[in-house]
């Protein structure tokens, strides 16, 4: 089968399409043909060298994919048949044209809905999900801070702060991005190349701060956060995109807010966890992505390129180019 793969870290020259072994079902695994796949950035980490898979895990990257159960190892309970249409949570390998998952990591895709539009859900549905519901237990009428509020899991995460009845907020570095988040339902939204987002924040909740913050940049927003967080507020961080040092008394700033600071990865959680999470996001959320469903919530998709091009969707997500996801389609025949 073609996978997509580097041999050395690096930046996206790196990357080419390779023919590798097709994967075999293990026990309680089921097989999918893919369709699509999507980037995330875990992906363009792991290929600098700086994410590796967890043990066990496929080392191709793709940690989400849509497409057809073709197959079953042992031990499966009989829940999916040969044909049909899933989407699934992956610890690797989904940027190729088959993939194993185990079987309680799969949603079955809606009826309306396409193969590309499916694969931009699993990871960054289940990643905002998780951060919201599982971590920081958001409450009705909440104020959400969320960083990167154009990107795959700030879309979804607008979305899902809605339909918890709590109230998302956005930083973002366009207007477009931005206009994109209002769209989505974000109450408010702050350049952060323009403006200082905690003293707009503030500004926003009359000064009593945010109750949770969603924080994929880390250390060179810390004392933004802490100035705009509520007292007894959650800064829940999930990335580190603006590096993981902190210079400054990070702890006496938190402690004067009694702020919990709480970390969150989701690639490397055991399967149990994940089979708990796709299982409540599967019953609490999926029907909302039906067009008759009010209120509606839907992947935001910024482009699609075939596998060939993965170099160009890599350059696309690193430029940070992309308001939602970039989608990887596999070829049409294998």
């Amino acid at each position: 089968m073609l996978a997509a793969y580097f041999d050395q870290p690096g930046g996206p020259e790196n990357l080419y399409v390779k023919e590798v072994p097709k994967p075999h079902p293990g026990k309680g695994e089921v097989l999918i043909k893919v369709s699509a796949s999507a980037l995330n950035r875990a992906d363009l980490l792991q290929r600098r060298g700086k994410y590796p898979s967890p043990k066990g895990a496929s080392d191709i990257l793709g940690l989400e994919a849509a497409g057809l159960v073709a197959g079953f190892g042992p031990g499966c309970k009989g829940q999916w048949k040969i044909g049909d249409t899933v989407m699934a949570l992956l610890s690797g390998g989904g940027q190729a044209e088959y993939v194993t998952v185990p079987e309680g990591h799969l949603m079955l895709i809606p009826d309306d809905m396409t193969f590309v539009q499916a694969a931009a859900i699993p990871e960054a549905w289940l990643t905002a999900f998780q951060l919201l519901h599982f971590v920081g237990k958001v409450q009705s009428g909440q104020t959400v801070l969320i960083h990167a509020g154009a990107s795959g899991v700030g879309t979804a995460a607008v979305q899902l702060t809605r339909l918890a009845k709590a109230i998302p907020i956005v930083t973002a570095g366009t207007q477009e991005k931005l206009q994109l988040a209002a769209k989505l339902g974000a109450a408010a939204g702050f350049n952060y190349k323009e403006e200082d987002f905690s003293e707009r924040a503030l500004e926003f909740t009359n000064g009593s701060g945010v109750d949770i913050i969603l924080d994929c940049i880390g250390g060179s927003y810390w004392e933004k956060n802490l100035n705009c967080l509520s007292t007894d507020g959650q800064w829940i961080v999930y990335g580190l995109l603006g590096e993981g040092e902190v210079h400054g008394d990070l702890l006496a700033r938190l402690l004067s807010k009694r702020g919990s600071l709480l970390t969150s990865l989701l690639r490397s959680r055991e399967k149990e966890y994940k089979e708990k999470l796709v299982k409540a996001f599967t019953e609490r959320v999926l029907p909302y992505f039906s067009q008759d469903r009010s209120p509606h919530v839907q992947p935001i998709i910024d482009s699609v390129y075939p596998l060939h091009r993965i170099v160009e969707a890599h350059r696309t997500m690193e430029e940070n180019k992309n308001l939602g996801k970039v989608i990887i389609e596999m070829p049409p025949s294998s």
